[in-house]
């Protein structure tokens, strides 16, 4: 009788057991995935979408394959900037003219006909938006031609009812940027970042003067140095012309020319200094810092181009010796208005 219950307890599992089997064996593998077709060549391009100003113009390739290929991955057609002479004085807008097109016109139905100009408040920013003068609506009268900017001051553009941004490779789109050093779409690997701290010089009894703080070579790109005490940074050309804080003379910050760039010189009222300029510069320019209180450490960074030959070497100014003046000198005036 026991044994009786344990096989009809085995039964339905046993059931189950020969199921599962049956699917396993006749499981098939996996159908190997269709291969994908493949781009012919770009066409040449078009011309440009503008007579003046800023336009777009497109080229196209075609996905060559054959009924048992998948479609290509992406995208068949490609835009970019081209960039003609300025307008005339006096030219009206893109968007402007295309709004203007429809003035006088019937439109939402009515014999009722209004002058048109862009509104800029829709969602859509590729939509020809335009608002009836002297009334509180705007009427969407579809898309924007190829290469009308986005909104006022935007460097992006649209096409095909899409905002695009220009990459730095001047295609819309594409998503390439320039790296630290103004590379177009060479990545991070071409480009190498300085960053020290200079911590030397203290200034003995007696001693006030300037002190070599680094060279920062010809080529170098988004240059900051930070200095946070009553010290100065001062900067001077490869040719030993000062270009601020020079000759115990404090300048004004604000910006000024130097090496090619725009530095911009800040000063916080608690001493904080900065010096920072995009680059890339064309000469070497060397940084000081004309001691009143002991250092506590002058920061300052920049990218350089690997293998610039600056990489190999220390980054010490050969410039002059400190400049010392004698014991209870006052210190350097600041700029009088």
């Amino acid at each position: 009788a026991q044994g009786s219950l344990l096989r009809r307890s085995w039964w339905p599992w046993r059931l189950l057991l020969l199921a599962w089997l049956s699917l396993v064996g006749t499981a098939q593998p996996p159908a190997p995935a269709r291969p994908r077709g493949t781009w012919g060549s770009w066409g040449p391009w078009s011309s440009c979408s503008s007579s003046c100003g800023d336009g777009v113009a497109l080229r196209s390739r075609r996905c060559l394959r054959t009924s048992e290929e998948q479609p290509c991955t992406g995208d068949p057609r490609q835009y970019r900037l081209c960039q003609l002479q300025g307008c005339p004085s006096g030219s009206v807008p893109f968007r402007a003219m295309q709004c203007s097109l429809y003035n006088n016109r019937p439109v939402l139905g009515t014999s009722a006909r209004y002058r048109w100009v862009p509104f800029h408040g829709a969602p859509n920013l590729c939509d020809l938006n335009c608002l009836a003068e002297g009334h509180n609506f705007y009427y969407s009268f579809g898309r924007v031609l190829d290469g009308t900017r986005c909104s006022p001051g935007s460097p992006d553009l649209c096409v095909g009812g899409r905002c695009l941004s220009v990459g730095c490779d001047g295609i819309l789109g594409s998503g390439s940027r320039p790296d630290a050093c103004g590379h177009c779409g060479s990545g991070h690997g071409s480009c190498v970042l300085v960053h020290r701290l200079f911590q030397g010089s203290d200034p003995s009894s007696g001693y006030l003067g300037y002190v070599n703080v680094t060279k920062i070579p010809a080529g170098a790109t988004h240059i900051k140095v930070t200095d946070k005490s009553r010290n100065y940074l001062a900067l001077m050309a490869s040719d030993g012309r000062y270009v601020l804080n020079g000759d115990w003379a404090i300048a004004w910050p604000g910006p000024y020319e130097a090496a090619g760039t725009v530095l911009t010189y800040s000063r916080a009222p608690d001493g904080t200094e900065s010096l920072e300029a995009p680059g890339p510069t064309h000469e070497d320019l060397h940084v000081l810092v004309l001691l009143q209180e002991p250092n506590p450490g002058i920061e300052y960074q920049f990218w350089l181009p690997r293998g610039h030959p600056q990489l190999g070497r220390g980054d010490t100014s050969p410039l002059r010796q400190p400049q010392p003046r004698g014991a209870g000198s006052p210190p350097p005036p600041e700029p009088s208005l």
